[in-house]
């Protein structure tokens, strides 16, 4: 099989996935996108009205 240059084994054009990589770069990656939207202390707060109203339902 003659080897083409800039295509993977599998046919894959690597100039194209470097081109979608250096776009989807500066959309911000998804675990960190989601971090920084997120307020530990709010989380802090959340879990602890859930804890308070878990134990009350279980006291019934």
């Amino acid at each position: 099989m003659a080897k083409k240059s800039g295509v993977t084994q599998s046919g894959t054009n690597i100039q194209e996935v470097k081109q979608q990589n250096a776009q989807s770069a500066g959309q911000g990656q998804y675990g960190t996108e989601f971090a920084s939207e997120t307020s530990a202390a709010e989380v802090k707060k959340y879990n602890q009205q859930a804890e308070a109203k878990k134990a009350k339902n279980s006291s019934k």
